[in-house]
């Protein structure tokens, strides 16, 4: 039909994907189509254009012709021109058609399953870690047990739809397209209720809430779902049950942080601990554990204690602990405290100072050399420092 270029008509350039092509047809056929533009010649000459385009480039076989030869390579067959027509229409438009119209081109929608519910838990750092058994209440919606689903009270008729004569959907045709729609009289079911079900007032199911014991497995973070297979609501009658996620949300810890595996936490340490060393009690979720403080700890310094962190939910793998100790400084000191911390001060001051408190002396003569011009000279003499 159409001697344009296909890709000029879908607006793609000739290196886009099957998903761009699909995309731009889609955009294209919700805009031209013969049902959204009643006695629209124009409208729907533009909707055939982008279907045989459609057609041609979202098959590589076809595509690759077209690529080669152009619309004179698709004239002996295989394409639109060849008098093959849109045989294979239904196969290759029929799921953009069901996105767009709520229909495709099979036959009457059989019992559709159950939807899947999602309960959203939030369990402590130590559960997460170590797993545990939640016991959850959900709402559930069951299969009316009265009516067996069928939301016609027992003992009374049910007519077939005569609109879609019970195949819950009408065919749709304008030209040479047709598509397959939900009935609107039945609403898909294929049946007319005449006398609602009393115990469910016609519509099949019974509401409830049932409690289920849900097992967490150890290593579980923020964002993971565990699935429960035919927890979630009833389907139609003779279809299947949803599912039921639990998505699981863990709660702030007053000591611990975690990344993944990795668990952190911040160590008060006292200003004799970090300038002389020694060992420390450090809270892990599984109890205390010894941690060695060498002599000459500076505040913020980190230490790992490999194992102690989180075990993977998916391997054997177990992360660390990283412990970053943080320097306290003493505080409503009494006067003799004082007095010491002062003889203390000045026992450091003298010609060893350096030695003792080197990042300060290498900070002051930066400062130093920063205003007088001298940084390539400091420079050169902290080479020769032994300190440094």
């Amino acid at each position: 039909m159409s001697k344009t270029c296909y890709y000029e008509i879908l607006a793609v350039s000739k290196t886009a994907s099957e998903g761009e092509i699909k995309k731009a047809y889609r955009k294209m056929a919700m805009k031209y189509h013969p049902d959204r533009n009643p006695d629209d010649a124009e409208a729907e000459n533009k909707f055939k254009e982008a279907s045989e385009a459609y057609e041609v480039l979202s098959d590589a076989q076809k595509r690759a012709t077209y690529d080669q030869f152009g619309h004179a390579g698709l004239e002996g067959g295989g394409g639109r021109h060849g008098g093959g027509g849109f045989g294979g229409f239904g196969d290759q438009f029929g799921d953009i058609f069901s996105e767009m119209f709520g229909g495709g081109f099979g036959g009457a929608r059989g019992p559709q399953p159950g939807d899947d519910l999602q309960y959203e838990l939030e369990v402590s750092l130590e559960d997460a870690v170590a797993g545990t058994t939640v016991d959850i209440r959900i709402p559930t919606k069951d299969l009316c047990d009265a009516c067996d689903g069928s939301g016609a009270e027992p003992g009374s008729d049910v007519e077939t739809c005569p609109t879609c004569h019970g195949a819950g959907q009408v065919r749709m045709q304008q030209g040479f397209f047709a598509v397959n729609r939900t009935c609107p009289t039945c609403h898909g079911q294929g049946q007319i209720i005449k006398t609602p079900c009393k115990a469910c007032h016609g519509e099949g199911y019974t509401h409830s809430n049932k409690t289920l014991s849900v097992k967490i497995p150890a290593g579980v973070d923020n964002g993971d779902r565990i699935r429960i297979q035919g927890e979630g609501e009833a389907g139609e009658a003779g279809a299947p049950k949803g599912d039921l996620y639990v998505r699981i949300r863990v709660k702030k810890h007053s000591i611990f942080e975690r990344d993944g595996n990795t668990l952190y936490c911040e160590l008060p340490l006292s200003f004799a601990t970090a300038a002389l060393g020694g060992s420390v009690e450090v809270p892990t979720l599984g109890g205390q554990a010894n941690l060695k403080i060498p002599a000459g700890t500076q505040s913020g310094q980190r230490f790992k204690m490999a194992g102690k962190g989180v075990k993977s939910v998916r391997s054997s793998y177990t992360g660390d602990l990283i412990v970053q100790v943080n320097i306290e400084t003493p505080v409503k000191l009494t006067a003799r405290q004082k007095e010491l911390l002062q003889e203390f001060d000045e026992s450091l001051k003298g010609k060893h100072h350096k030695q003792h408190s080197p990042k300060e002396h290498s900070f002051f003569d930066s400062v130093k050399s920063f205003f007088t011009g001298d940084e390539d000279d400091k420079s050169k003499k902290d080479k020769d420092e032994p300190w440094n």
